[in-house]
């Protein structure tokens, strides 16, 4: 049976890794705090991941840990930079020495968000924010230090924690009205069917930079009242602009205004096509929980 370590498993996408592959797999869960069947592994410690990785011999690695809050990350740039760019390169090292593939997650951030077409995987990365830069940073480093890689790009995600769908549902509980930005697009995806993806191209060796979201795109408000539709929640979605936001919030980070990944690489290469995003949010919202 294979080993498959998993990093940040308590995650969006590591729970949905963990339900996908299910009994099919050894798992070696690891995440930042100890917990049944988890071991606490600090990625950002090089020595530390590869004594892991040399006791454990994984046959594949799943990196699913990152600094994803956006804010936080202009704010503490060196932890970004640890966790973000040193975690995957700590995990390519120890991959390369125990001959492990690696998958690592990465970010429609990396691109600067102002295309006019959906971005495949040989459009030109350009970071804007902290979260983008670090993100890339890592993603460089895997291509340099593994051997057998595979970088998956994803947007918008939503699975099993916090989320955009869930803080909406929440939110529309104590409120007549939500102001929500109009002019940033993108393909909202679910945690699961990204795990989906992973789980078909990894057992492979088609190796390389994949972009995963599901098929379709929107912007957040429209996202916004479809998941009210679907909840039967009668609550009126105000459409506003990044720049109205932005004087709402004037401590948040820039955010692509474009993020409409073309999963190219994935048509171009396999037989697999991901789920329409409606779909998909239908399928999350038929068992959420809250």
């Amino acid at each position: 049976m294979r080993k498959v370590l998993v990093t940040g498993c308590n995650g969006q996408l590591g729970r949905a890794i963990r339900q996908v592959y299910d009994k099919e797999v050894e798992f070696i869960l690891t995440d930042v705090v100890e917990g049944e069947e988890i071991t606490s592994l600090n990625i950002m410690e090089l020595e530390e991941v590869i004594s892991f990785a040399m006791e454990k011999k994984p046959d594949v690695i799943i990196n699913c840990a990152a600094a994803t809050n956006v804010d936080g990350c202009e704010k503490d740039w060196d932890f970004a930079y640890k966790l973000n760019a040193l975690g995957p390169r700590n995990l390519a090292i120890a991959a390369s020495m125990v001959d492990a593939k690696l998958v690592h997650i990465s970010t429609d951030y990396v691109f600067p968000g102002n295309a006019s077409k959906p971005i495949t995987e040989f459009d030109i990365p350009a970071p804007i924010s902290a979260y983008g830069k670090t993100k890339y940073e890592g993603e460089k480093f895997v291509q340099q230090f593994a051997s057998k890689w595979f970088i998956v790009r994803t947007a918008w995600l939503y699975g099993d924690g916090k989320n955009f769908v869930k803080t909406m549902i929440n939110l529309s509980q104590n409120h007549d009205e939500l102001s929500v930005v109009c002019d940033q697009f993108g393909s909202p995806t679910s945690a699961l069917e990204l795990a989906r993806m992973i789980h078909h191209i990894e057992p492979t060796s088609n190796y390389g930079i994949f972009h995963g979201t599901c098929e379709g795109d929107t912007n957040w408000a429209d996202f916004t009242e479809e998941i009210f539709r679907l909840k039967g929640i009668d609550v009126k979605v105000n459409h506003v602009t990044s720049e109205e936001y932005k004087a709402m919030n004037p401590n948040s980070a820039d955010r692509p205004h474009y993020s409409i990944l073309d999963n190219y690489m994935l048509r171009l290469t396999t037989d697999y096509t991901m789920a329409n995003w409606h779909d998909a949010l239908k399928e999350y919202l038929s068992t959420f929980k809250g």
